[in-house]
């Protein structure tokens, strides 16, 4: 006979460690697996707003910077010498960058991959050989649907989430004889912090600000993703622009090249970007 087995409490009991877990999706997914019986720890490099979370959840909250990798392993180690085996490792913390990558520097390039791919690299290396070594644990990352479809005016973006699907796919199939699970998550716009304070180079933030639809409550995106991943999914899908999108990159690589042009031009237009007249260098 199935097993009946609610995602109500397929937390109960369990230690989950999430980076980035003060504020947008984080903090959601903390209060959502803390309403469900888990232990939680955040970890977050904003200190005010890491107190005030885990205050408000009545959880641990750890400073952490998830570009340091020896930060992160020292973290985990510390952790599971206090309270157990992680069972559940969600890879949350990350950056969005939007504009054009003709007008991105070096520094815009960096400071985005370093945290949305490097901290995820770092988590992952710092939980999975210890899941791997008891044969248990599950590794949750937050990737985006602009990991599975390219959108144009988010180059840098769309290259770290893609890199986050990757991983997680690769890996998920690793981990499988091990009986470590691993999931991504690939919300589409979402209304969190991130949205709201989102800022372009090149563009008036303000301006762009306005174009963007204020997305599913961050909520419901984190009650989605637990559905998912106590069903244990590969990939979860959030939110309505999340299925569409990933649905026509499938079945039509072609047209969603042909939309994404479009859509750019559109938005060139809307914010009164002009063709760059002349070369300069980036730095």
């Amino acid at each position: 006979m199935a097993s009946s087995t609610s995602p109500k409490s397929a937390f109960a009991g369990q230690l989950a460690v999430v980076t980035g877990g003060a504020s947008g999706i984080g903090r959601a997914l903390s209060a959502a697996l803390r309403a469900e019986g888990a232990r939680v720890v955040l970890l977050d490099v904003d200190e005010p707003r890491l107190r005030a979370a885990a205050d408000a959840l009545a959880c641990r909250g750890e400073l952490l910077d998830v570009r340091d990798a020896a930060a992160v392993e020292a973290a985990v180690a510390a952790i599971e010498a206090r309270d157990g085996p992680i069972d559940l490792f969600i890879n949350n913390a990350g950056l969005c960058q939007t504009g054009e990558a003709h007008r991105f520097t070096r520094g815009d390039w960096s400071r985005l991959l370093d945290v949305n791919i490097r901290g995820v690299v770092n988590g992952v290396q710092a939980v999975y050989p210890r899941m791997v070594a008891r044969g248990r644990g599950c590794i949750l990352n937050i990737g985006s649907i602009a990991g599975l479809f390219p959108t144009a005016g988010q180059v840098s973006y769309v290259t770290s989430k893609f890199a986050v699907v990757g991983l997680s796919q690769a890996l998920r199939a690793e981990g499988a004889d091990y009986g470590v699970k691993v999931s991504v998550a690939c919300p589409g716009i979402i209304d969190t912090p991130m949205r709201r304070g989102l800022s372009a180079v090149g563009v008036d933030d303000d301006s762009l600000r306005a174009l963007i639809p204020a997305g599913l409550q961050v909520e419901r995106c984190a009650r989605a993703i637990l559905r998912g991943l106590a069903r244990d999914q590969a990939l979860i899908l959030v939110g309505y622009e999340a299925h569409v999108l990933s649905r026509l990159q499938r079945v039509s690589p072609a047209l969603g090249g042909w939309l994404n042009a479009r859509a750019i031009r559109w938005l060139r237009g809307r914010l009164g970007v002009a063709r760059p007249t002349g070369y300069v260098p980036s730095s």
